[in-house]
């Protein structure tokens, strides 16, 4: 609901030390001389969640929004495989596999994410010899999970919506619920700390 939401967004803004009222002056100005994404950049998320999480500040809008689901391992775990990916040196690969390995995927995970007992067994096998795409199937099952749920949730949340509608728009039918619960401000102030 719009209440609860509200309330989650006043606890990640109390939360965070850049809304005190003596720092949120100087963020205000780096905010808004820091380059606004496109509404048409801003449209395009909602095509796809490819086109979403490879946007920066679109990745961040649903980062946010997943942190308040408190879900943002999902994203995390993703984010981890595609740096994962980009490393150059062989002898690094067996560290960082492992490292993901264990933050997302092992039994005892501190930010374990839901994969079926297959795809979760065939990475384990996976990780004892690491090659550059040992996680793409357990990527691959995440990044669906994300795409049917929390993706559809996100794209009618504030996260997104008070992206999408242009600054300075009336309060008419469609927009008058989103006013209420925040800012246009206030939610880029949020994405700006996560990016």
């Amino acid at each position: 609901s719009a209440k609860d939401m509200k309330h989650r967004l006043g606890f990640l803004l109390q939360k965070s030390d850049s809304c005190d009222y003596s720092s949120s002056q100087g963020k205000k100005e780096k905010i808004s001389s820091s380059p606004r994404v496109s509404q048409e950049e801003v449209r395009k998320w909602a095509d796809s969640l490819e086109n979403l999480i490879h946007h920066d500040r679109g990745l961040a809008a649903f980062r946010a929004f997943l942190k308040s689901e408190y879900s943002e391992e999902n994203i995390e775990f993703w984010v981890s495989c595609e740096e994962y990916k980009k490393t150059k040196s062989p002898a690094k690969l067996s560290p960082k596999a492992r490292k993901i390995y264990d933050e997302f995927i092992s039994v005892q995970a501190t930010k374990e994410v839901n994969l079926d007992s297959c795809t979760r067994e065939k990475t384990s096998h996976n990780v004892l010899e690491p090659t550059l795409s040992c996680f793409d199937e357990a990527q691959r099952k995440i990044f669906t999970l994300m795409e049917k749920d929390s993706y559809r949730r996100f794209l009618k949340s504030p996260y997104y919506l008070d992206l999408v509608s242009p600054p300075g728009a009336g309060c008419g039918p469609e927009n008058c619920k989103r006013n209420h619960t925040h800012s246009l401000d206030c939610n880029s102030n949020i994405i700006s700390q996560c990016a």
